[in-house]
């Protein structure tokens, strides 16, 4: 079969690559990594026993021991440091890991090897936490140059392509609305501080549905009080369209609030002497540049119970009127904490259906908080928070319709 550019610029990258599926066979390993392993012949279709009798058993070794570390640890997007001597000189090298998923049945981790031995400004201190950030950042700057020469990043359907022999086309490149780095927030002083967030890196890009995803306790909601201007961070800067929002005023923070973030919560909270169309149109008096309350409402397909109150609607419906007010705001960004945890399986389905339009149809940007993993599938991104730092953000190549989730 004739190679695509993507598998010619693989092989003859100065990285070595390697693509190993759930059944441990080797999909796709590049000159680079054969070499690294002491290997002549193609390896493709091998199985990871088979390399171990020909390759070079401490290099096999630690490649396997990283490989495992980051499967049942859920360490995604690592990088990890190694170091041999050969020929009696140190050789150092760095071991990033990515996790692939094309379905439910199909996951591939990718390893790159890089030899790094010649950043002397590492080299000496590779086992230090602050030198392994500044070696993060000199990659980022690396994948931001990859970004500018190719469109964009080495992503799922660049190796769904590799493995199944066809092209893709290049994507163009996506505007970012909100960028966070080194975000990082503390509680209490002295002695007894508490680090929730410790070096969050995010993007958040126009017209996209990001879902955050992670255990209670790993800094998810933290992370988004941060972007929706409910709280200060303690260090890191957030940018907005291209405006800093990492040190703002109370009056900053509130207005941007107002003009900028669109909130659902998970309780609602509509003012219960207030009608459906009221609930809405307060929120559009006290906006920069609203939408008429009227029309916020019919996007969520609610015309005829505007002159309802919440104690008159369904779960499901006022759950709509909260998306109305967020909508009415014309926003930036709209927050979704846990919008369908107090609900059952068909009201929930109702109401993702309607934030599936706002994005899909009405062009919107959504940030959804969940602890579901079956509404991750609808999401353009997923992104995964472990221990207060985002362990791993998946593409989905065919988000799902809200109606084709089950749980």
């Amino acid at each position: 079969m004739e190679q695509t550019i993507y598998q010619r610029v693989i092989e003859n990258m100065s990285a070595g690559v390697l693509v190993v599926g759930t059944d441990r066979r080797i999909q796709m390993g590049n000159s680079s990594i054969r070499a690294f392993l002491g290997l002549k012949d193609d390896i493709t279709g091998k199985s990871l026993a088979e390399v171990f009798f020909e390759a070079d058993g401490e290099k096999y070794d630690d490649l396997m021991d990283i490989m495992l570390d980051a499967i049942l640890n859920d360490k995604i997007n690592m990088r990890v440091p190694v170091e041999y001597e050969l020929s009696g000189e140190p050789k150092h090298y760095l071991v990033s890991t990515y996790s692939i998923e094309m379905d439910s049945s199909r996951q591939f981790i990718v390893l790159i090897i890089e030899d790094i031995t010649e950043l002397s400004e590492l080299r000496d201190a590779l086992s230090a936490k602050q030198e392994i950030r500044r070696l993060n950042e000199s990659l980022d700057r690396r994948d931001e140059l990859i970004k500018k020469t190719y469109g964009q990043y080495l992503t799922d359907e660049h190796v769904d392509a590799i493995l199944d022999g066809r092209s893709v086309e290049k994507a163009e490149d996506k505007k970012t609305l909100i960028s966070l780095r080194g975000v990082v927030k503390e509680y209490g002083n002295g002695d007894h501080i508490l680090r929730v967030l410790k070096g969050i890196d995010l993007d958040i890009y126009e017209h996209e549905f990001l879902v955050v995803l992670g255990e209670s306790g790993c800094g998810k909601s933290t992370m988004m009080n941060i972007v929706g201007g409910m709280d200060f961070m303690t260090e890191g800067s957030l940018i907005v369209e291209g405006k800093d929002f990492s040190k703002p005023t109370e009056k900053e923070l509130t207005a941007y609030r107002r003009n900028y973030i669109g909130f659902i919560f998970q309780s609602y909270n509509l003012m219960p002497n207030l009608t459906a169309l009221e609930n809405v149109r307060f929120i559009a008096e006290i906006s920069q540049n609203p939408i008429s309350p009227e029309e916020a409402i019919a996007k969520v397909g609610l015309s005829e119970r505007a002159g309802n109150y919440p104690s008159e609607m369904s779960g499901g419906q006022q759950q709509r009127v909260s998306i109305a007010r967020a909508l009415v705001k014309n926003p930036t960004l709209i927050i979704a904490d846990e919008p369908t945890a107090a609900l059952d399986f068909s009201t929930s389905i109702e109401v993702l259906s309607v934030i599936e339009d706002v994005v899909r149809v009405q062009g919107k940007t959504v940030c959804m908080i969940t602890h579901n993993e079956e509404i991750a599938k609808m999401a353009d991104r997923v992104v995964r928070l472990k221990d207060g730092m985002v362990s791993a953000i998946r593409v989905n190549l065919h988000p799902l319709s809200a109606k084709e989730l089950l749980w």
